[in-house]
């Protein structure tokens, strides 16, 4: 399978547009569903998500498997694409200041970390986080939170989230090379 895969990634890469609409296939929905998380705005994420996918055929030779896994890649991409729609100036206006009831069903609801974790195959490797861990990790990189909003959300020090942030993503590298 990932001799098929790689394959398909060099079809892509050499501007194959069957390889590009196989690989959509493949993973247009968990973009989107990343983005959504994110943004909260369906239709706005689908638009992005057209965006990753144009970006990702113009910069193809940019994907280098050495340095990680093709979803991965097109992931950073997305999450990178939301987030900077979420500071912008557009999106700003339009967004609403959470209250605290909105946030509890934000982090216990449908769309938090551990429904979307099994769509995108990362339960195993968070399984040894601890929970605050997890919650933070949902809020930087699936909610497109900045460490200060998390840092507010989570009412603790900017220095304290940082700090754990920096153990969490050590903890989780060292899961990988196990």
């Amino acid at each position: 399978m990932a001799e098929e895969l790689n394959r398909l990634i060099l079809k892509f890469q050499n501007k194959d547009t069957v390889a590009f609409e196989k690989l959509y296939g493949m993973y247009a929905e968990n973009i989107c569903g990343v983005i959504n998380g994110i943004i909260k705005n369906p239709e706005r994420s689908q638009e992005l998500c057209q965006d990753v996918f144009v970006r990702i055929w113009e910069k193809s030779a940019a994907y280098n498997p050495s340095k990680g896994r093709f979803f991965t890649w097109i992931l950073n991409i997305a999450r990178n694409m939301a987030i900077d729609e979420l500071r912008s100036k557009s999106h700003k206006n339009q967004k609403q200041n959470l209250n605290t009831t909105t946030f509890v069903d934000i982090v216990t609801g449908s769309d938090n970390l551990d429904n979307a974790m099994d769509t995108i195959g990362l339960e195993s490797l968070l399984k040894g986080l601890k929970e605050k861990c997890i919650l933070l990790i949902d809020l930087l990189y699936f909610k497109g939170y900045t460490q200060k909003e998390a840092a507010e959300a989570l009412e603790k020090p900017l220095g304290t989230i940082k700090t754990r942030l920096r153990a969490c993503i050590s903890k989780l590298r060292k899961q990988l090379k196990q």
